[in-house]
């Protein structure tokens, strides 16, 4: 019956992206508008199109290096697994491709959702979030389709007389894929983070402060490459990076359900695959109840900043309250051990996922007094908005600290069958309730996906002169776009705790794995690396002295959340760096070219996007190549309690760290917007422009940093997962 019940999971796959197709077609039938309208985004997508082409470039000689490194290990030393090269090329390959097909149709959606905006509200809501929606089906489409053909193809050819540990074979070896993803997605989003923030902040400073034109005004040189980095960041990088973590959490916790009903006190193969393919399950009706939940998103002509965000609520608590019904119905059919119990796991990783959506929106929504607050202390300058913009950052980690907090303790309590000494069935418990998080994420990143093509909609009504009445509704967009955006992080970021605490534990039953293959390689080493390999969870961690005592732990430690901050420091220096060469260009140009502010000269837009593009492709490098590299390092001089210490460091700062960046970016950015609206002065006031420099000191918190650290956790700790067989070798020799 199981292996039945797994054919719903490439046929929901199948339905995801045929629908994203559906949408995608039905978004291309619509005009784009006015000839102005149509040279803007013509532009736009083609500044987009270029940068990604550059980026895969880099991304490609990356990846093929390390496929060379991992193919000498599997072949050569045969310290690791034989599929693991093709595999971290497939999730590479994937994720790239759901952020290649995300940005394809958010370049092709803004002007067509402006140009509906000129009709009604609902017209341009409509537009924009079925556009989303193409790129959250894409990513849950494509993901379950690369979990689907690896499940078969290694069922297939996995050679293992055992048919319990041919399971956890197959399941770490899935794992590995995830790399690929992981890797992908930090090019994406630290090179897109770059891109945009460094066009965004030369628009700012120099159009804003400086000339003191309104944002996206086509006399602004920097808006071209502003609205492409909207959709290479926020669209390319938030597809690759969410499509890893999706993948990553039902990666992860197939891994622990295949060693929690191994290592149990009377194993059970049949339960053993039940538990594999249940997360896949949960993630495949997921899919089928977000597409419930799209067909849902309408709003009145009318509606103000709440009334929109009912409208995609409605959605997004449809599809939630859904996917509890079908998660139990789920495992009762399955009747894994805990059944009911490990359903409320799930129920609570959703939970989690709303308190800190909810608190996010909270704290950086212009509708709620944090926010309000920060625009009201621009009164006495820049200095108190930046000083009140980090205080609110550093409170709003509160709330979804101790949601995941107690995430997971109830998560892990309620799979083990409330005994805390059933580890194997607590982790997997952990597992699930991240999967249940990102069961929904078809429409969850639809939200998401919504707020850049809102914001390049406003950026095409802006820049082709549309009505007042226009800009007004697109204005509405892109205000909801920015509290879905910064949720959306949030999200992703809360998401990605509970994932790398997945991971964590999937590293050690990787270690086990690489201890077998290595007892087997290595005759001398053979009936210490079996002892290990069937040795207890206490006794194993006992062996390599992991615990908080041991030096070698709490150096990891330190090494892990010095990651964090290093890593922050590093993006944040490079997009300072890159904007810095486009508020020189900005300002050459209004300096050179005459006629530009009086709007009797063109600014030369193509010299913006390509001083942006190199920036990005130069700055992303060492970032992106220092997280690969660390657990390796670290590895080779501290071992297996090393790692341990490296993930366990670098999974707690980041986690906190990204929180604060996220909203303290985010909130800086609705104060600006609701000065703007009129309040305190409104547009071209003192406080205006102190939230302006706010609003830009914000823009890498939330777009670069704070983002991109979800990843550098999952990253950490997949590349700490493929390299565990020359970790443990190093140890042991």
């Amino acid at each position: 019956m199981e292996q039945t019940l797994f054919w719903i999971v490439p046929a929901a796959a199948v339905i995801a992206l045929l629908l994203a197709w559906y949408f995608y077609r039905g978004m291309m039938r619509r005009s784009e508008g006015t000839e102005t309208m149509q040279r803007i985004a013509s532009h736009v997508r083609k500044g987009a199109m270029s940068y990604l082409r550059q980026q895969y470039k880099i991304v490609g000689i990356v990846f093929l290096a390390l496929v060379i490194v991992f193919s000498i290990m599997a072949y050569g030393f045969q310290l690791q697994n034989p599929w693991v090269p093709v595999a971290f090329l497939t999730g590479g390959f994937f994720s790239g491709l759901s952020g290649f097909l995300g940005m394809k149709t958010a370049t092709n959606a803004s002007a067509r959702t402006a140009n509906a905006a000129r009709e009604s509200l609902n017209g341009g809501l409509n537009v924009a979030f079925r556009s989303g929606a193409v790129m959250g089906l894409v990513v849950v489409g494509l993901g379950l389709l690369d979990i689907s053909i690896w499940y078969v193809l290694l069922n297939m050819f996995v050679d293992n007389a055992n048919p319990m540990q041919k399971m956890t074979m197959i399941t770490t070896t899935m794992l590995t894929f995830g790399m690929g993803a992981s890797t992908q997605a930090l090019f994406a989003r630290v090179g897109g983070g770059i891109y945009t923030k460094a066009a965004d902040v030369g628009a700012d400073l120099v159009g804003k402060v400086e000339a003191g034109i309104p944002e996206d005004d086509p006399r602004n040189p920097a808006t071209i490459a502003d609205n492409v980095g909207d959709n290479v960041g926020d669209v390319a990088g938030m597809g690759a990076d969410l499509y890893e973590s999706y993948c990553g959490s039902i990666l992860a916790t197939a891994a622990l359900g295949a060693a929690a009903f191994m290592q149990a006190a009377v194993p059970d193969p049949a339960m053993q695959v039940k538990a594999v393919i249940a997360p896949m399950l949960i993630a495949a009706v997921g899919i089928i109840l977000s597409i419930i939940g799209i067909f849902t998103v309408r709003t009145r002509e009318d509606a103000d900043m709440k009334g929109l965000l009912k409208a995609l609520s409605r959605g997004t608590n449809l599809s939630s309250a859904l996917i509890v019904a079908a998660t139990f119905g789920i495992l009762w059919v399955l009747q894994i051990t805990n059944w009911a119990l490990i359903g409320c796991s799930v129920v609570v990783g959703l939970l989690v996922g709303i308190v800190i959506g909810q608190a996010t929106e909270y704290y950086t929504s212009q509708s709620y007094k944090p926010t309000q607050r920060l625009a009201e202390s621009g009164k006495t300058g820049p200095a108190t908005v930046i000083i009140s913009g980090v205080g609110l950052g550093m409170v709003s980690t509160a709330i979804p600290v101790i949601a995941v907090v107690a995430g997971i303790i109830l998560s892990y309590w309620f799979a083990s069958g409330f005994d805390f000494t059933n580890v194997g069935m607590g982790l997997y418990g952990i597992g699930i309730a991240a999967v249940g998080m990102l069961s929904t994420l078809g429409i969850t990143l639809a939200t998401d996906a919504y707020g850049p093509i809102a914001d390049n909609a406003g950026g095409n009504a802006e820049m082709s002169g549309l009505g007042e009445s226009v800009r007004k509704r697109t204005d509405a967009l892109d205000s909801l776009g920015n509290t879905t955006a910064a949720t959306g992080k949030g999200f992703a970021i809360g998401s990605a705790a509970l994932t790398g605490l997945a991971l964590l534990a999937s590293y050690i039953e990787e270690i086990r794995i690489g201890l077998d293959r290595l007892g087997q390689t290595f005759i001398q080493l053979g009936d210490r690396a079996v002892a290990l390999h069937d040795a207890t969870f206490t006794d194993f961690m006992a062996y390599f002295e992991v615990n908080l005592m041991s030096p070698k732990v709490l150096s990891g430690m330190f090494i892990g959340s010095m990651m964090a901050f290093l890593f922050c420091g590093l993006t944040m220096n490079a997009v300072g760096r890159a904007a810095a060469h486009m508020v020189d260009e900005v300002r050459r140009q209004f300096r050179e070219i005459k006629g530009i502010l009086e709007g009797k000269a063109d600014p030369d837009y193509a010299r913006c996007v390509q001083i942006s593009t190199k920036g990005a492709q130069r700055e992303m490098v060492f970032p992106s190549v220092l997280a690969i590299v660390a657990p390796i390092i670290t590895g080779l001089v501290f071992g297996v309690p090393g790692v341990i210490g490296l993930l366990t460091g670098g999974l707690s700062a980041g986690f906190v760290l990204a929180i604060f960046m996220a909203n303290s970016g985010g909130a800086w950015d609705n104060a600006k917007k609701y000065v703007e609206e009129g309040n305190f002065g409104g547009k071209g006031s003192e406080v205006h422009k102190a939230t302006v420099t706010g609003d830009t000191v914000g823009d890498p918190f939330k777009d670069t940093s704070g983002p991109s650290l979800n990843i550098l956790i999952k990253l950490m700790s997949m590349v700490a997962i493929v390299m565990a067989g020359l970790t443990v070798s190093w140890s042991l020799f």
